[in-house]
């Protein structure tokens, strides 16, 4: 009954001499895009964070706005300082109950860490990108190194997409160096395939080297 319906208001605007849509032309209605469900990712305490952290019957040592240092460290009572910059809420809990369980101050510690203050999440990217500078990642996301470049405008003509590097100071102090080769990610339109697919996080350094002529 609905093919009847639709051929007679065709037959109709055509007798008109009207426009017929192109969409009007198809059996079937054009199907509806679907928004993609947004990933979720466990957020990971990082420098200049302040958290406030309870234990459950030991009002003592409950601390509020209490900011995460340079050093990845955030300062207790009895215990001194723990460190949590790179962990998740579940997995400071858990390190800051075991601090207390480990040094013998308390049996079963129930530690509960919040975040009160989200520190700036930067990523510094430079070389030959169009556009340098600071690149924010927002809480509870992560961002690709392609992600990153994007966001930085694309590589420039003299960009050597085979070996990009990345440092990262590592949760005990220390530097780690990264050299990705995102030319195949490039080439597939963006697509996070290889070292594309290189997850950066807050406070990592980029440098876009010069091709080698």
């Amino acid at each position: 009954m609905k093919n009847i319906r639709a051929f007679l208001q065709l037959l109709l605007v055509l007798l008109a001499g009207g426009f017929v849509p192109v969409d009007c032309l198809s059996a079937q209605p054009p199907a509806l895009a679907k928004n993609p469900e947004k990933k979720f990712v466990a957020y990971r305490i990082t420098r200049g964070d302040r958290l406030s952290i309870s234990v459950v019957g030991e009002p003592d040592l409950t601390v509020g706005q209490r900011r995460v240092e340079a050093t990845g460290t955030i300062n207790m009572l009895l215990i001194n300082d723990i460190r949590v910059v790179g962990l998740t809420i579940a997995e400071a809990q858990e390190a800051i109950a075991t601090a207390y369980r480990d040094g013998r101050f308390l049996r079963n510690p129930q530690v509960t860490v919040t975040v009160d203050e989200y520190a700036p999440r930067i990523v510094r990217i430079s070389g030959k990108v169009n556009s340098p500078g600071q690149i924010h990642i927002p809480p509870d996301t992560e961002m690709t190194i392609i992600e990153l470049i994007f966001k930085a405008n694309g590589l420039a003509e003299t960009a050597r997409a085979s070996a990009i590097r990345v440092t990262r100071t590592m949760p005990d102090g220390t530097e780690k160096l990264f050299t990705l080769d995102v030319e195949a990610a490039i080439k597939a339109r963006g697509k996070s395939t290889g070292d594309g697919s290189f997850v950066v996080q807050p406070d990592d350094v980029v440098y876009v080297q010069e091709k080698i002529i």
